[in-house]
């Protein structure tokens, strides 16, 4: 079972996954395509080795071109229902993962450019050793942002519905209340509203 899957602990599902935003990959296809023309020129203007032409093409590639590819490919965002993950680097890698329960605030920000591409970054902050935790260059950070919010929200209401302690009406009303307000902002459809309704008036 390939990665993130067969890291997920039981009842943990992925409910988005994705990449830094294509913006990423302007600047290297230019490169490219800067590389390939001054090749062409080279080749036709001037009398140089052969091997000396395509040696320095092929270092131009891999530095500009190649190596933010693989960097852009192997970078990994995904939320569950228990947890944000990073991960980065193809042989060296490094990750950080924010339980939901302990993000206190999250913030986006864009430029007028970023916009239109539908770009941005998104700062969370949390409780703990974490603190602070830039994700930048993610695709749409707005609607990542809201997403976010009510996956944070279902596992609030999951942990205080959960474990084998029955739990107070007083409890009860409460999380049924907060869940109806994520309901009523549309953060969470009629039938998740109802299904968890379930779950918390049989925790009761």
């Amino acid at each position: 079972m390939p990665w993130p899957e067969d890291s997920l602990t039981e009842g943990e599902s992925i409910v988005t996954s994705f990449r830094p935003h294509w913006k990423l990959l302007f600047i290297p296809v230019v490169w490219g395509i800067g590389a390939l023309v001054v090749f062409t020129l080279l080749a036709v203007w001037f009398d140089a080795g052969l091997w000396f032409k395509v040696g320095a093409l092929v270092i131009v590639l891999l530095w500009f071109v190649v190596r933010p590819l693989v960097d852009w490919w192997f970078t990994r965002y995904i939320l569950t229902t228990e947890r944000l993950i990073t991960r980065r680097g193809l042989i060296s890698q490094s990750g950080i993962e924010i339980p939901l329960e302990g993000i206190t605030n999250v913030n986006f920000s864009q430029s007028v450019f970023e916009r239109m591409l539908g770009a941005g970054d998104l700062l969370v902050e949390s409780a703990g050793t974490t603190g602070q935790s830039d994700f930048e260059n993610i695709p749409h950070p707005d609607r990542f942002q809201a997403l976010l919010y009510k996956t944070r929200e279902n596992r609030s209401i999951d942990l205080s519905a959960g474990g084998s302690a029955k739990r107070s009406k007083d409890d009860g009303a409460e999380a049924i209340r907060k869940l109806a307000a994520l309901r009523d902002e549309g953060l969470v459809s009629e039938d998740e509203y109802e299904q968890k309704r379930k779950e918390i008036l049989g925790g009761m």
